[in-house]
Order: structure tokens, then C-alpha cells, then sequence
């Protein structure tokens, strides 16, 4: 029983650590490093409150020292889904009849968690699992999955407070029912924040939920699931199943009660579960949600009246942070052609003093690619360039896989703006920059809209105001997420909530309330306190 309209605390994006020389910060995050790469742990599934460890397991290998083994991970069979989907079932009627204050309880002490006892050990697993160096596991792991789960319950409230207006003798009102069924959600492996949070922001409104997530972020998923359960989340609320993806996606979408799909990962798998949903419609009891957010060729645009150190730094940043591997990275730019010689000498200098190897030594800014898969993509890209007439290694092309997935800071110059580079997504820390005309600017914004299929994020560079104003209408279905004279990376929850269309997704923004609408049905209530007698209206008197 509830006897007060609670408030959630107002959030504040969670303060970033820096883990400069010297700091305590530093000393306890690489000691929780060393223990834990020392250590081997065991992954289960999680169904029902229970830990599930199968005989059929897979080994966890750090992407930046593959010859070493840190643990291993259940692999499910089609029993365990299904068991995860029927206890989910189970657990959901008691799920969506707890006020929603003792809901939002759940998942802000899971933020307090991250904050305190549990953020070495969670950037820690990051590092390890993903190869993230500590200001990426930091802003990631830590910063962001707080935010989501302190800015998602203060969301809930919002949602939960706009009602109807009512006229005299009447009360409307609105119920934000959960969906009925089950949602499922699938994570990638490059954001351990986003691994939380799809699952966990369905599960916020009511829902419960069978989760996914990627093999390449088993250990960080583990801890995850820790600060869940010590924060009180009920057994079946959230089911975390791993293995086969295709074999886990089919059991599920063929399930009648399937409500909803929370999906990050690539284009072409995306539009696949679409289709397969799409086919499986007459079997459901409802219309399942779907949401997604997927790949991305993202740009930065330059004028010639920006600033090039700027735009060198939102460059090296924006490209070259965690390999590259975030899919807001910038992967295409156009520079103007006169800036070039000046440009080109600023980046010469700078990514001459950038280190590649292990996250367990700091000076490293760049450090492995996700699995061996990638890393021979990016190879593959590198010597198809060594080959071509249309463009040319400018900067790097080195790669190493004698330890680690190493491949270091690519730029490639192309005279082609339909080059491969400039149109494929590969993933990976490779810049293709194209050399335009100067007084070709206007024209190029639409070299810029066309070219992709994707529009997740986008950046231009300018001084001119009216340039500015130019490029932002010009390019406004070009990026879900634009920025202005900064770096198309980096969005905070509750300031940029991050998501894209055409072919990068629904564009629900992760982060905002937006996403959190989706995820139920409303129901619109209606109470006549003195309801009519009599039938006759007014106008039938002859």
C-alpha cells in the first residue's frame, strides 16, 4: 500500500574518474585488474534465481592476450531458453504489481553498487573481457550504467505523473501497464553500459525479461548480474541466457507471448529478427515492440574556417578511442583541400605519441580489437588499400596478432567519396578522409547525406554562424546524434540521448524517456461519478 506520492531523486550524472598518476583511483582499479586476470571464473546462466553451469562451456580470453584464460561460460541448449522464457512468465504477474517506487528501489542501489563497492571490480571485467584501457571501462561501465539506471527511474516517475485532464463529474486517468508477455534483449559487446541497460529498462516499467548478451562481454554481463541480485532484483525477473544466437533468438521469437525486441548490435542482424518476427505475427497474442540500434558510418564534415587543431583532436578521439569499436565512431571525414598539408602535419604529430597494447599499462591509448573475426577484416581493409588506385595509407596500417588483436590508428586518403572505406562499416580504428574544394563546401554536405546508408552520428566544424545554420539543416537526417564542433562520441545519458535512423535503427533513444514509453501499453481509464438515466439527448425534443 502506498500513502504518499514519492519523488526519485533528482539525478546527476555520475562524476568521472580520471585514474591519473598517483591516484587512489588508479591503485584500486589495477589491483581489482590483477587479481581478477589471475583468477579463473565460472559464467553460468541465470534462470530463476538459480546459477546454471553446463558441462558444455566456452573459454574467456582477454582480446589483448588471447593465449590467456580467465574462465568460461555456460552454453545453453534450447531447454535452458525455454525454461528462461516459462520462469519469466512465472515471475511477471508479482513483477508488475510491485509499486513501481520499490522497482526504481531495485535498480537505484544497483547504482550506488556500481558507484562504490562494485565499480573496480565491473571496469576491472571490462578491461579484461573487452579491452577497454581505464578512462573507456570508466566512462562506460561505470559512469553510463549509473546514469542509466538513476536517469531511467527518474524517467519512470515522469512517465507515471503525466495524466489526462478530466472534465466536470469525470476523472480521467492513464495506467502505464507493462506489455504482456516477455521482452527479449540482445547487447553488444563494446558498450558494457548498454549490456545493462537493455535489459534492465524494459524490466524498470514492469516487464520481464529474457537477456542475451554478446560472448565477447561474458565476464562484465557476470557482474552485472551480481549487482542486480545483491540489489534485490526477484528471481525471474531477468533470465540471462548465452550461447548460439541463432538458436536462442529462434526459440524465443517463436514463442506466443514474445512482446518486444531491445536490440543494439549490427544492421544485417537486425533487419533478420525483424523478418523473422515479422513472419512469426499471427502467432503472437500481441504486436511485439521492436527497438533497435544498429550500425553506422559516421561522419565529421569540415569548413574551412574551422580550427584545425579541433578538428585534429575530435579526429583522433573520435576515431581512435576503444579501437574505434563504438558505433558513433568517426569513420569518414571531409576535409577541405587547402587545410590538408596543415592538418595532415598536426595528426602526423600527434598519433606518433599514441601507444598500442595491454589496458594493464596506462600509457596505452589504443589496445585490442574484440576477436580474431575483426581483426581479419581490418587486415583484410588495409591490404585491399595497399592495392588500390583510389586511395592510400597515410597514417599506419601496422597490425599484430602474435599476442593480441592489435591493429594500430589507420587514415586513409581517398580521391574517391564513394570509395569502399567511405561507404562499409568495418568496426575497427580506420579513418578514410576525402579531399574536397574548397569552394565545393555546400555541395559536399550533400556528398555527406547521400552517401551512407546510416545515420546515427555526425559532426561538423566551422566559425561561420551562417555555415553552421547551413550544415544543420542540410544534414538534419544525416545523424540521430550532430554535434557541433565537437566529436561525434561521448553521449551522456539524460543530456544526449543516443540513437539514429534510417539504416542505424529505430531511433528510441537510449537515455531519455522517449525509450522508456516504449516499453508499455497504456491504458486509458475513464470513471463517471453520476453517469446518465436517461437515453434522450437534448436535440431530439421536436
Amino acid at each position: 500500500m502506498s500513502n504518499a506520492f514519492y519523488t526519485i531523486p533528482e539525478p546527476v550524472n555520475e562524476p568521472v574518474k580520471f585514474y591519473a598518476k598517483g591516484s587512489l583511483e588508479r591503485k584500486l582499479l589495477f589491483e581489482a585488474y590483477d587479481e581478477m586476470y589471475k583468477r579463473k571464473i565460472d559464467v553460468p546462466m541465470y534462470i530463476n534465481g538459480v546459477t546454471i553451469f553446463t558441462e558444455n562451456r566456452k573459454e574467456i580470453r582477454p582480446p589483448h592476450d588471447f593465449k590467456h584464460v580467465v574462465g568460461s561460460y555456460a552454453i545453453a541448449n534450447s531447454t535452458h531458453v525455454e525454461k528462461a522464457i516459462t520462469t519469466c512468465l512465472e515471475a511477471k504477474l508479482s513483477w508488475e504489481q510491485m509499486p513501481w517506487q520499490d522497482r526504481a528501489a531495485i535498480f537505484l542501489k544497483a547504482a550506488a553498487l556500481i558507484a562504490g563497492p562494485y565499480r573496480y571490480k565491473i571496469n576491472a571485467a571490462t578491461m579484461i573481457g573487452q579491452s577497454k584501457n581505464a578512462y573507456q571501462a570508466e566512462i562506460d561501465s561505470a559512469c553510463e550504467l549509473i546514469d542509466f539506471f538513476n536517469f531511467n527511474a527518474k524517467f519512470l516517475e515522469e512517465i507515471y505523473s503525466s495524466q489526462p485532464v478530466s472534465s466536470k463529474g469525470i476523472w480521467n486517468r492513464t495506467e502505464y501497464r507493462p506489455l504482456e508477455g516477455f521482452v527479449y534483449a540482445i547487447t553488444p559487446f563494446n558498450f558494457t553500459a548498454i549490456a545493462g541497460n537493455l535489459p534492465v529498462a524494459p524490466v524498470l516499467m514492469g516487464n520481464v525479461c529474457v537477456w542475451k548478451p554478446s560472448e565477447s562481454q561474458m565476464y562484465s554481463a557476470k557482474i552485472i548480474m551480481d549487482v542486480l541480485i545483491e540489489a534485490g532484483l526477484p528471481s525471474g525477473v531477468i533470465n540471462m541466457v548465452s550461447g548460439d544466437p541463432a538458436m536462442i533468438s529462434n526459440t524465443v521469437l517463436k514463442h506466443k507471448e514474445f512482446s518486444g525486441l531491445h536490440f543494439t548490435g549490427s544492421t544485417k542482424v537486425f533487419k533478420t529478427l525483424w523478418k523473422q518476427i515479422a513472419l512469426n505475427l499471427d502467432q503472437y497474442i500481441n504486436y511485439p515492440k521492436i527497438v533497435g540500434e544498429t550500425g553506422g558510418k559516421d561522419f565529421v564534415w569540415v569548413h574551412p574556417s574551422a580550427n584545425i587543431a579541433q578538428v585534429g583532436t575530435a579526429l583522433i578521439r573520435g576515431a581512435f578511442e576503444y579501437q574505434g569499436q563504438k558505433c558513433s565512431a568517426v569513420s569518414r571525414a571531409y576535409i577541405p583541400k587547402l587545410m590538408w598539408n596543415e592538418l595532415k602535419s598536426f595528426l602526423n604529430t600527434e598519433l606518433k605519441t599514441i601507444k598500442v597494447g595491454s589496458p594493464r599499462e596506462s600509457d596505452n591509448y589504443i589496445n585490442a580489437v574484440i576477436h580474431e573475426a575483426s581483426f581479419d577484416k581490418l587486415v583484410d581493409t588495409i591490404e585491399f588499400v595497399k592495392q588500390s588506385d583510389d586511395a592510400s595509407i597515410e597514417f599506419g596500417g601496422e597490425y599484430d596478432k602474435s599476442v593480441g588483436y592489435f591493429v594500430n590508428p589507420t587514415i586513409f586518403v581517398t580521391t574517391n567519396p564513394h570509395f569502399k572505406t567511405m561507404e562499409k562499416e568495418l568496426f575497427g580504428p580506420i579513418l578514410t578522409i576525402y579531399l574536397y574544394e574548397d569552394a565545393d563546401w555546400e555541395q559536399t554536405l550533400t556528398l555527406v547525406d547521400t552517401t551512407s546508408e546510416y545515420a546515427l552520428t555526425g559532426a561538423i566544424f566551422a566559425k561561420e554562424r551562417a555555415v553552421i545554420s547551413k550544415a544543420t539543416t542540410l544534414l538534419r537526417h544525416s545523424a540521430g546524434n550532430f554535434y557541433i564542433n565537437d566529436k561525434p562520441t561521448g553521449a551522456v545519458v539524460g543530456q544526449q540521448p543516443f540513437g539514429g535512423a534510417r539504416g542505424s535503427g529505430t531511433n528510441d533513444k537510449a537515455g531519455s524517456i522517449y525509450n522508456l514509453l516504449r516499453w508499455v501499453s497504456p491504458r486509458t481509464i475513464k470513471e463517471n461519478f453520476v453517469p446518465p438515466t436517461n437515453y434522450k439527448y437534448p436535440f431530439l425534443e421536436n
